[in-house]
């Protein structure tokens, strides 16, 4: 097998698709195919290459992006191929966006039994939005109810008449034994152990197959001015010539060929991984991007194009990190420009920290394979970068700022508390949700008051977490469900004493304020204003008296929440040259708001976010009576411009505990959706 360095062109290759498509089974029969495992694993036994993770065999799905390296010989040359699997669950979506933004080409796997899926238009989407080239892979073709045809048609319905099936199946369910090529009109037969030899095409599928070899070669040679004049003239292109004309179009997004398999079975697999590496872009031809000049927090800057040139500036993109329990942090990276190797010293232009980077290896699923370097285009991984998060860019120039092209924004639209199970635990959750935030930027640590709220995308985001904080990072807690940050206010002014008066002894605590509590307009927060006059409050004190007060607020009013958008006036007051001090005034300060606000009587309020949901037309009618029932109000119902339809309404938080969870079961995982929150208002029902 050739070192790293000798492999001269390089495929990075993204599996997308639904939950169950066949993503990882077709990962695991490529691999097979390129001789560098001798038997394949099972989903559903958990002995799959990239579905190695604890959490991912125990559920039978891929939760994270796997990375797998092989070579595979194409017209006389090796090729290195590093497929990144992804989960096909929306809760993991922020994996495939890393992944997307390394790779060159996306296969989307959709099943030949459950067709065009929600999570077949989410894998559709994200390539789109990323400017990847895609490349369709109908699997499953081997099992009960498969129906290619079928399928293809769904897949134009949903996409557009740019799919083109480059293969035909031979025989399908259990019959399904060999692949039709298109191009060449030659069949291609599989025996048991997934090797193949040419036929001439049945005379069953003959009629069919010419007539689409008709149709894709018309469609291509229109997109090479001298191949159409030559085919107009009687002369048609080779396969060769056709493929290498196709791989134009699948560049440039033009074009998206379809071919068929059975991971299973390994049938046309082979052929699949031969489309791949010759009609996908090179690693030469894709420039990469990124943000150069941003400030300290990664804003900013503007975007330029990096070309894969193995003799510039070393420039490395580490798109993802993964906690591993035995060798510490593992940086996934792409060498955009230069050669990378191992004791260089390089800068994170994203955080300014200095890094010497350790040995190198190829990742395929928990096996580290090493390697010498990794060359402008390549992919690979290194342990032990620590000041390096997901997200950063490593160079060699010794100042300047830069970061990779931003990741789409995921919004968390689940909660759940964390509450530690020993003092042990306790004093290393900080660091471990720190730890797990920058392995996974979609999760989010919020804190209110003494309460630890993690957020993802959803119940199952959130599970994966938990067992992982507790596997790899060796902290145990417990889970809860995240209250609901309710807050008060007052409707109308009133006015209080507060007066603190001790004597034990000594020097005693003396401080006497007249206070007065206002509304202020909801959302202005908190107001101190001070009108003593004729120094009844000497003004040493009267930051103190804001202290005490602001305090009070925080701590909460009558019905136990905090205190917002009120104004707390400072009228009179009085001192004790000796007794009187900053906690004295402090003190009283609060004792005079908390009576302030039991003679205002409080309102209780409630949080209210926006809510976009972004549906098929069909299903925006139940979408909007979900949020009726919600006590949702909704502001805008239009088209998107894709033709879906886009609800946005203001929903109450209290409702949305579970709402992500029961939109999907409403609509079959079809719906987008994002919570922002807005306001605070009145509250007028569900649970307080």
């Amino acid at each position: 097998m050739a070192a790293t360095s000798d492999i001269p062109t390089h495929r990075t290759v993204v599996l997308l698709g639904a939950m169950g498509s066949g993503k990882t089974t077709l990962a695991e029969a490529m691999l097979h195919e390129a001789g560098v495992i001798g038997r394949m694993g099972s989903v559903e036994q958990g002995t799959t290459v990239c579905d190695h993770e604890p959490e991912e065999i125990a559920r039978g799905s891929s939760l994270g992006p796997a990375l797998a390296w092989f070579t595979w010989k194409r017209r006389g040359a090796e090729l290195g191929v590093t497929i990144i699997d992804t989960p096909g669950h929306p809760d993991f979506i922020g994996a495939v966006d890393a992944a997307l933004q390394v790779a060159e080409v996306a296969v989307i796997v959709v099943s030949a039994v459950d067709g065009v899926t929600g999570g077949t238009r989410a894998a559709w989407a994200s390539a789109g939005a990323a400017g990847v080239a895609r490349i369709v892979a109908v699997t499953h073709e081997d099992r009960a109810r498969a129906d290619f045809r079928a399928t293809v048609q769904q897949l134009r319905d949903a996409f557009g008449a740019g799919l083109w099936p480059l293969e035909l199946p031979l025989g399908e369910e259990h019959a399904f034994h060999g692949v039709a090529d298109i191009l060449t009109e030659r069949a291609l037969v599989y025996d048991e152990d997934g090797h193949h030899h040419e036929e001439a095409l049945p005379a069953e599928i003959e009629a069919e197959e010419h007539r689409l070899h008709e149709q894709v070669t018309e469609e291509i040679v229109s997109r090479d001015d001298a191949q159409l004049e030559a085919y107009l003239e009687g002369d048609e292109p080779s396969a060769d010539e056709l493929e290498c004309t196709l791989a134009g179009a699948v560049a440039a997004g033009d074009a998206v060929p379809i071919v068929v398999c059975s991971g299973l079975a390994g049938t046309g697999v082979d052929h699949v991984i031969d489309l791949i590496c010759e009609l996908g872009p090179a690693a030469a031809a894709h420039d990469g991007r990124i943000m150069l000049g941003t400030d300290e927090e990664g804003r900013g800057g503007s975007e330029h194009r990096v070309a894969t040139d193995p003799d510039g500036e070393t420039l490395v993109h580490v798109f993802r990190t993964v906690a591993d329990p035995f060798v510490g942090q593992v940086a996934m990276l792409k060498v955009l420009s230069g050669v990378l190797r191992p004791g260089d010293r390089l800068r994170n232009a994203t955080t300014g920290v200095e890094e010497r980077i350790p040995a190198l290896f190829r990742l395929r699923g928990a096996e580290h394979v090493p390697a010498e370097a990794f060359r402008a285009g390549q992919v690979g991984a290194v342990a032990k970068l620590a000041g390096t998060p997901a997200g950063s860019l490593l160079w060699t120039r010794g100042q300047g700022r830069a970061r990779p092209t931003p990741l789409p924004v995921r919004s968390p639209v689940y909660a759940t508390t964390l509450e530690p199970v020993s003092q042990t635990d306790d004093a290393k959750l900080t660091t471990a949700l720190a730890r797990l935030t920058a392995d996974d930027p979609t999760l989010v640590v919020d804190r209110s008051g003494s309460v630890t709220i993690l957020r993802g995308l959803g119940d199952t985001h959130v599970a994966v977490a938990v067992e992982r904080l507790a596997r790899v990072l060796g902290v145990h807690v417990t889970t809860g469900i995240a209250p609901v940050a309710y807050r008060e206010t007052i409707s109308r002014a009133a006015r209080a004493e507060g007066k603190l008066k001790k004597q034990s002894g000594g020097h005693g605590q003396f401080a006497v304020v007249q206070l007065a509590v206002s509304p202020l307009p909801p959302g202005a927060g908190f107001a101190f204003v001070d009108s003593v006059v004729g120094g009844a409050v000497p003004r040493s004190y009267i930051p103190a008296v804001e202290r005490g007060a602001r305090e009070a607020l925080a701590a909460g009013g009558p019905l136990g929440h905090p205190v917002v958008d009120v104004q707390v006036e400072l009228l009179d007051g009085k001192a004790h040259s000796v007794d009187s001090s900053e906690m004295a005034f402090r003190t009283a300060a609060s004792l005079g708001v908390k009576a302030a606000l039991a003679e205002a009587r409080t309102v209780l309020l409630e949080p209210v976010s926006t809510v976009t949901v972004t549906v098929p037309v069909d299903l925006q009618g139940p979408v909007l009576t979900d949020l009726s029932g919600r006590r949702g109000r909704v502001h805008a119902s239009e088209s998107a411009d894709d033709g879906r339809a886009k609800v946005v309404a203001s929903v109450p938080d209290a409702e949305l505990e579970r709402y992500v969870l029961d939109l999907r079961a409403l609509t079959a995982g079809r719906a987008e959706l994002t919570i922002a929150a807005d306001h605070y208002e009145p509250a007028t029902g569900g649970p307080h």
